[in-house]
């Protein structure tokens, strides 16, 4: 008998897209005003687990789920050990540094040589400037970015943008660009050797979904 699979969805600004291309696939019976991080799945008989984004990569790297939904921005983040066969197409994103319009005014990013950046994410604000030959203190935070040069916690930031419109009402101006992101479907190394049918059954459906939905 075939296990059921267990799918790991991030909570945020990724589980509207997340949950649509599911119902198009079959998958029913998510009440998101719910708040259990556990549910069972009529249609697809799939098991769905409600996460941080964050963590998404973790529970589907060890085991706890057999494929995820999570940003390409987490997974160039963390590098988990895992497939990533799907581009979603939804949840799209850039990875900018931003600095206040007063700095940025008088700022030449040439001339950099040391900077401090408020960020979640540490890897990639590391490599960006590293290859620039800048060096970098970076301060972790997990949110409200924005705030940080507003306060003088750090002079800039590397944070995620979709309209740009936050930046803009703190003040802040994009200076770089660092990478895109959409939404991608990973899938554990072990599962897919185990269940490889069920789950590569999946993959296709989904595939042909978003294939469908770029075509409208």
């Amino acid at each position: 008998m075939t296990e059921r699979l267990t799918l790991a969805l991030p909570k945020g600004r990724l589980l509207d897209g997340a949950l649509e291309l599911l119902r198009d696939v079959g998958v029913d019976g998510v009440d998101q005003a719910s708040r259990r991080l556990i549910f069972d799945d009529g249609g697809r008989g799939l098991r769905l687990l409600f996460l941080k984004p964050a963590d998404v990569p973790a529970y589907v790297t060890y085991g706890a789920a057999h494929l995820g939904i999570v940003g390409k921005d987490i997974l160039l983040e963390q590098e988990p050990d895992v497939y990533e066969p799907l581009d979603l197409g939804f949840g799209f994103c850039r990875l900018v540094v931003a600095e206040p319009r007063e700095l940025f005014e008088r700022d030449d990013p040439g001339k950099w040589s040391w900077v401090r950046v408020a960020t979640k994410y540490p890897r990639l604000t590391e490599q960006y400037f590293s290859a620039r030959g800048v060096q970098v203190e970076t301060v972790r935070l997990d949110g409200s970015i924005e705030l940080a040069p507003l306060v003088g916690l750090a002079e800039r930031i590397v944070d995620l943008v979709q309209s740009g419109e936050t930046l803009r009402v703190n003040g802040l101006v994009e200076v770089a660009e660092i990478t895109r992101s959409t939404a991608r479907l990973i899938v554990n190394r072990a599962a897919m050797k185990t269940q490889y049918a069920t789950i590569t059954r999946f993959i296709e459906d989904m595939r042909g979904r978003v294939v469908e939905a770029g075509a409208r």
